[in-house]
C-alpha cells in the first residue's frame, strides 16, 4: 500500500484529504508544521508528500530545499493558496513535482498524486537517455554534455527528458506542460519559454530549435 505524507497545517483540509486518500487505498500520515513534516519526508517512509506552503515553523519552499538538498527524490505536490505566477516558478524549480491551488477538488488531487506515482515508477525501469553528446540518467537525475557533469534543476531536468525522449519531434507548449508540470498554466503563460531559454543557456542554444506557431525540437 502506497503511503502519503499531508504536510498541511489546518485540522479541516487534512482531515478531507485524508479522509479521501484512505478511501482511494493509500496509507496517510500528517505533518502540521514544517520541521514535523521534514523530518517525516526524511524518513523514506512515503512514497509522495502533499505539502502546504504556508506552514508554521519553516514554510513549504523551505522543507522542499532541505529535502531536495538532502537528496530525496520523493514526488511532492504542492498545495497552497498562492498561485501567482512567480510562487508557482519558484516551487517548480525549487523541485516540487507539481503545483495545484486552493480551492482545489478532490478527484483533481487524486489524479496528479496517482500520474506523479506512476510516472516515478515508470522511469525507474530506465536507466539512461541519451541524444547525440548529451546523456541522462534518470536514477541520479544527472545530465553530462559531451562527458561533462551540467547541473540541472529538476524542472530542467524533467524538461531535457521529456525533449530526449522525443527527440526530432516537434513539442507544443501545451504538450511540455501537460507532461512536464502536469497541469495548465494560465494560456498566456510564458513558463515553459523560460525553461527552454534555461536548457539553451546550459545545454547550447542550437540544440532546442524553435518552429514557429508549433512549438519545440530537440536537433
Amino acid at each position: 500500500m502506497a503511503s502519503i505524507l499531508i504536510a498541511e497545517d489546518e485540522a479541516r483540509i487534512s482531515g478531507f484529504i485524508e479522509k479521501g486518500l484512505r478511501s482511494a487505498g493509500f496509507a496517510t500520515r500528517v505533518a502540521s508544521t514544517g520541521p514535523s513534516a521534514l523530518e517525516l519526508a526524511q524518513s523514506d517512509e512515503f512514497d509522495l508528500m502533499v505539502l502546504d506552503v504556508n506552514l508554521p515553523g519553516m514554510d513549504g519552499f523551505a522543507v522542499l530545499e532541505h529535502l531536495r538538498g538532502g537528496g530525496s527524490r520523493m514526488p511532492v505536490i504542492i498545495l497552497t493558496a498562492r498561485v501567482e505566477l512567480h510562487d508557482t516558478v519558484a516551487g517548480l524549480e525549487g523541485g516540487a513535482d507539481d503545483y495545484l491551488g486552493k480551492p482545489f477538488r478532490f478527484d483533481e488531487l487524486l489524479a496528479r498524486i496517482r500520474l506523479r506515482m506512476r510516472k516515478d515508477e515508470d522511469t525507474g525501469s530506465v536507466a539512461a537517455l541519451a541524444h547525440r553528446d548529451l546523456s541522462l540518467d534518470v536514477r541520479t537525475r544527472e545530465a553530462r554534455l559531451d562527458g561533462r557533469r551540467v547541473e540541472l534543476s529538476s524542472r530542467e531536468f524533467a524538461l531535457a527528458e521529456e525533449f530526449v525522449r522525443n527527440a526530432g519531434q516537434v513539442l507544443s507548449r501545451e504538450q511540455l506542460l501537460s507532461r512536464v508540470w502536469g497541469y495548465d498554466f494560465d494560456p498566456g503563460s510564458n513558463v515553459a519559454d523560460v525553461y527552454v531559454g534555461y536548457l539553451r543557456q546550459k545545454l547550447g542554444a542550437d540544440r532546442i530549435e524553435t518552429v514557429r506557431g508549433a512549438g519545440y525540437r530537440l536537433v
